[in-house]
């Protein structure tokens, strides 16, 4: 099946719709061969530059609607006791031009050692997990950033 086309955000899908379940690195990749959760292969011919966010609804050529999903990946869940070490710890992210998830009191970016030595130096606290990653767009969204 080849897919072109993301519907616009809040396009609702069947609730049977085959699901898209990516990381977020493959979530960044117009072009691709992928495998829907239910087996069956899809083709994305995406505009470039466009980024896939867990929820958007994908329309195939044959009329099928796909719900992109974020695939659970190894990330690290950065929290500290308050919310100025929490601050310096997203600044020095930035500052690397990390790709990073701000939620509730924590920080997430994706597994890397080097980056948790150096969170580790800033005091505060890191956790490895396996989730889903879902980082901010920027101030600058591209094609299809929401």
């Amino acid at each position: 099946m080849r897919v072109e086309t993301v519907l616009p955000h809040g396009a609702e899908a069947p609730p049977n719709a085959p699901r898209l379940v990516l990381p977020f690195e493959r979530r960044c990749v117009s072009r691709q061969a992928a495998t829907l959760a239910d087996g069956r292969e899809a083709a994305l011919f995406l505009p470039r530059g466009t980024v896939l966010r867990s929820g958007d609804v994908l329309a195939a050529d044959d009329g099928t609607r796909i719900v992109v999903e974020a695939a659970p990946e190894h990330v690290l869940i950065v929290r500290a006791t308050d919310a100025r070490a929490l601050a310096r710890a997203a600044y020095h992210l930035g500052n690397r031009h990390v790709a990073v998830e701000v939620g509730d009191g924590m920080l997430k970016i994706e597994h890397d050692h080097v980056l948790a030595d150096m969170l580790s130096g800033l005091g505060v606290a890191i956790e490895a997990a396996h989730a889903p990653f879902e980082p901010e767009g920027g101030a600058y969204p591209h094609a299809h950033e929401h």
